[in-house]
C-alpha cells in the first residue's frame, strides 16, 4: 500500500516571534532557519517582509536552502487597493521567497468587527490576492484565520472563503484554529466535511494550544484528511503557543497509525537531531529548556522510582514508549531518597563507574543519599553533585582548590546603591591566594571573587576561564529560627556541557558556597585537571 505524503511547515520564525519575551535577531533567524533546513522541514515561514527591518533584511538574503522552501507571510489585500497596487503584496512577491502565505478572515464575525467590511468584499479580497500571487509564479497558500470558529458560526461562509482561494489557484488552504479553543473531536468532524469541498492533498492545519490540544488537533486533522501540518519548535507561540513540531515529527515517524499510512520528507537519520534542534532554540533565546517536553525534554525519559528503574533495566519498553536515542535524547536515572539500589547502580553505570551489585559501597552510597536528603539535599536535579558524592566516597576525586576562609559584606552607599563585596582565601599547591569580587548580591560577589580571578589560580586558570553560571535558585526548606536553605546552581562551559550542583545550610551564603565549590570541582574533574600538590 502506497503511503500518502505529509508536508511539514515550520512557523517558528513568525508565529514563534509573537511569544512574549521573544525577539529574534537577524543572526538568530539565520541560525534557526539553517537548522530547520538541515532537519529537512518542507517550508520555513521566515516572517513578514516589509513589516520590520529584521524580516525585510532576512528576505533580501540568498539562503540557498537544500531541503526547505522559504515562505513569506502577510495578509490579503486591503479594500482600498487593487491587488496590483497593494504595497504589502508587492513586498512579498518581490522578496526572495519561494512561497507566499496570506491570511484572511474566514469568520463573518471577524469580517464585520475586525475589518469593518462586507462579507462579499472580504471574498473579493481573498480571490483577487490569490490571483495576483499565483500569477507571479510563487506557490500560494491561504491561511484561513479563525476558520474553525467561523465554520461553527456560519459554515457556508467559512467554506466560501476557502473556495475563493482554492478556485483561483491556491496550492494550500490552511485551516487555522486561531483562538485555540477547538477540541479534537470537533476538528475531525469539521475537516472531514471540508474534504467534501476541497481535496485533502490541498489542505493544511494550523493549531494553537489554548486548550493544550494543538498536537492532538493536528493529528486528528491529518487522520481526517489534511496533508500539511504547521507548527513551531518547542511549541513556541502567542499566548499558550502553537502545535509543537518536536512532538508531531517523531509521532509521524514512530507511531504505527501514522508511519504505516504517511511519509514525510525529513530523512530518518535526521530524527536524531530533533533534541539538539529543540535545545538550540532555547539557547539562542536564553530560555531555560522545558525539561518535561515530550520526546526532547531532559526529563522525558527520566525514571525515579526504584521499581520503575529495575523494570526499565530489564526492558525499556516497560516505562518508555520509544527508545530515547531515536530522537537524540538520553535515558536519565534519577537518584533521590526514593531510590533503590537499582537506581544507584544504573546511575553509576551511566557516569562510567563500574561496580559489582554486591559491593558494600553501593549500600553505603544509598544510605548517604537518603541521610543527606533527609537534611535537605535533593539529588533529583543535581546530577553533578551526586557524581561528586559517589566518586568522593570511592576515593576518585582528587583535591583541587582548597577554600580556607571567605568573607562577604553587603552595604548601601550614599546614593542608595547596594554593593556586595566578597573575599575568599584559596589554596593551590600550598600557595595561598586572595581573591576579591563585587556583585549585585552576596552570591554573585562570591562567584565573581573566584571566577574572575582565575588567572591567579596557576594551573587551574585555563580550565576555569570558560566557566559560566547560568541559573541560581534558592529554596527555604522550613521556617523559623532554624530555617534550612537549599541552593541549586546550573553551570556551563564553552563545550556546551551543562551541570547542576547543590548546597544546603542554615546560612544562604554557606549553601551557595557549597554549590559553587561543587561546580568548580565538577568542571575540573571533567576536564581532567591535575590534583593540587
Amino acid at each position: 500500500m502506497s503511503k500518502e505524503q505529509l508536508y511539514i511547515f515550520d512557523t517558528t520564525l513568525r508565529d514563534g516571534a509573537q511569544t512574549q519575551g521573544v525577539d529574534f535577531s537577524l543572526d538568530d533567524k539565520e541560525k534557526i532557519s539553517t537548522t530547520l533546513d538541515q532537519l529537512g522541514v518542507d517550508y520555513i515561514e521566515g516572517g513578514w517582509p516589509g513589516a520590520n527591518p529584521t524580516d525585510t533584511e532576512f528576505f533580501n538574503k540568498d539562503h540557498n536552502f537544500k531541503s526547505s522552501k522559504l515562505t513569506a507571510f502577510g495578509m490579503t489585500k486591503k479594500s482600498e487597493h487593487s491587488a496590483e497596487n497593494d504595497p504589502m503584496l508587492s513586498s512579498l512577491i518581490n522578496s526572495k521567497s519561494t512561497s507566499v502565505c496570506l491570511f484572511g478572515k474566514s469568520w463573518d464575525f471577524q469580517v464585520d468587527v475586525a475589518l469593518g467590511i462586507s462579507n462579499e468584499e472580504n471574498l473579493s479580497n481573498i480571490s483577487e490576492s490569490t490571483k495576483h500571487v499565483v500569477k507571479s509564479g510563487k506557490e500560494f497558500m491561504f491561511d484561513a484565520e479563525h476558520f474553525f470558529d467561523g465554520y461553527k458560526s456560519n459554515a457556508d461562509y467559512a467554506l466560501a472563503c476557502l473556495k475563493s482561494a482554492y478556485d483561483n489557484g491556491a496550492r494550500w488552504i490552511i485551516l487555522c484554529d486561531t483562538n485555540g479553543g477547538t477540541l479534537p473531536h470537533e476538528v475531525e468532524k469539521i475537516v472531514s466535511d471540508v474534504t467534501k469541498h476541497i481535496p485533502g492533498k490541498n489542505l493544511g492545519i494550523h493549531a494553537h494550544n489554548d486548550t493544550e490540544n494543538a498536537v492532538a488537533n493536528s493529528l486528528m486533522a491529518v487522520q481526517a484528511g489534511v496533508r500539511q501540518v504547521q507548527g513551531t519548535i518547542n511549541g513556541l507561540g502567542e499566548r499558550c503557543g502553537n502545535a509543537n513540531l518536536t512532538s508531531l515529527i517523531p509521532t509521524f515517524f514512530l507511531k504505527k497509525d501514522f508511519y504505516e499510512k504517511y511519509r514525510i520528507n525529513i530523512k530518518p537519520e535526521n530524527l536524531k537531531n530533533l533534541t539538539q534542534c529543540s535545545r538550540l532554540l532555547d539557547e539562542l533565546l536564553n530560555r531555560k529548556p522545558n525539561k518535561h517536553l515530550p520526546y526532547v525534554g531532559a526529563s522525558a525519559f527520566s525514571h525515579k522510582g526504584g521499581m520503575h528503574v529495575s523494570a526499565v533495566q530489564k526492558d525499556p519498553k516497560t516505562y518508555e514508549h520509544i527508545n530515547p536515542e531515536e530522537v537524540g535524547n538520553t535515558r536519565n536515572i534519577v537518584v533521590s531518597d526514593q531510590s533503590g539500589q537499582s537506581n544507584i547502580m544504573s546511575r553509576l553505570n551511566s557516569i562510567g563507574i563500574k561496580i559489582k551489585k554486591n559491593d558494600p559501597k553501593i549500600k553505603k552510597l544509598l544510605e548517604e543519599v537518603k541521610d543527606r536528603e533527609f537534611t535537605g539535599f535533593s539529588y533529583d536535579g543535581a546530577d553533578a553533585s551526586f557524581e561528586l558524592l559517589a566518586r568522593r566516597l570511592m576515593g576518585e576525586i582528587p583535591r583541587y582548590i582548597s577554600i580556607n576562609e571567605y568573607d562577604v559584606s553587603v552595604k548601601k552607599d550614599s546614593i542608595g546603591n547596594i554593593i556586595s563585596v566578597a573575599k575568599a582565601q584559596l589554596e593551590v599547591d600550598g600557595q595561598k591566594i586572595l581573591c576579591e569580587g563585587e556583585g549585585n548580591g552576596p552570591v554573585n560577589a562570591l562567584d565573581n571573587a573566584i571566577r574572575k580571578n582565575v588567572n591567579k589560580l596557576a594551573k587551574y586558570s585555563e580550565y576555569l576561564k570558560d566557566l559560566k553560571l547560568l541559573d541560581y535558585k534558592v529554596r527555604i526548606l522550613n521556617t523559623g529560627t532554624e530555617a534550612v536553605t537549599r541552593v541549586s546552581i546550573e553551570s556551563t562551559d564553552s563545550k556546551g556541557l551543562n551541570w547542576f550542583t547543590i548546597g544546603v545550610s542554615p546560612n544562604i551564603i554557606d549553601a551557595s558556597f557549597k554549590a559553587l565549590i561543587d561546580s568548580l570541582d565538577y568542571k575540573l574533574f571533567k576536564d581532567n585537571a591535575p590534583a593540587s600538590l
